[in-house]
């Protein structure tokens, strides 16, 4: 894999993950993000031994997009605290089978998520042990069989996004868990994380991060 630096300072680094790449290691052993972004730090700025990198916030693996890590513990306690008190804006793009009834709308449901089968349940109503979960969505282009989806997270829960769509019936493209028929290679799915808006780690400057969503994606909804 090659890796793609969107933004670097002294303090952070975001860097696009293509689907299929693990954020963080896991027990399958398959290189992820993290090591590829120590790698690239490594090789930059000639460090030898480990390089510290922290973890912020993660997408699936079959998700595609914008991940931003911290170079320092002040960069990783000061936008881990930014994403605690919610300040961060995260916007995504999706590809879902069909047109929504409505062309803007606000979803609020109530998640479970089961961790032993890594899926979220959604009610319309509070139930115990659930999480209340917020997004904005508005059809930006569609052909009626697909549509594409721009998605403001007003919470920031577990398979929020796929579940929610699946939910009142739109489920992403290629996300055969929550309902999808078709499958993508690469086992990605139709969703990909665009823009992040945060504060700096230092100063009180704002940065916003953005990419477009997916060109391949075009030939669904066009």
């Amino acid at each position: 894999m090659s890796l793609k630096v969107l933004y670097e300072d002294n303090h952070l680094i975001a860097v696009y993950k293509p689907a299929g790449v693990l954020v963080q290691g896991d027990k399958s052993g398959d290189k992820c993000l993290m090591d590829y972004v120590k790698d690239y730090l490594k090789d930059k700025y000639n460090k030898p031994g480990n390089v510290f990198l922290g973890l912020i916030h993660r997408l699936d693996r079959n998700v595609q997009g914008i991940v931003l890590f911290a170079k320092t513990t002040k960069g990783a306690s000061r936008l881990s605290e930014q994403w605690r008190e919610h300040t961060v804006e995260k916007i995504y793009h999706a590809v879902v089978v069909g047109r929504p009834s409505r062309d803007k709308d606000r979803l609020v449901h109530w998640l479970v998520k089961d961790e032993n089968k890594n899926k979220t349940t959604v009610y319309d109503h509070q139930v115990a042990g659930s999480q209340q979960a917020e997004l904005f969505y508005e059809v930006v282009e569609s052909n009626n069989k697909y549509s594409l989806l721009k998605i403001r997270l007003g919470t920031g829960r577990s398979h929020q996004i796929r579940s929610q769509l699946a939910f009142v019936g739109g489920s992403i493209l290629g996300d055969v868990k929550y309902g999808s028929t078709e499958k993508l290679p690469d086992q990605a799915i139709g969703l990909a994380a665009t823009s992040l808006s945060f504060d700096l780690a230092t100063g009180s400057e704002r940065k916003t991060i953005e990419v477009a969503a997916p060109k391949e994606w075009a030939k669904y909804y066009a």
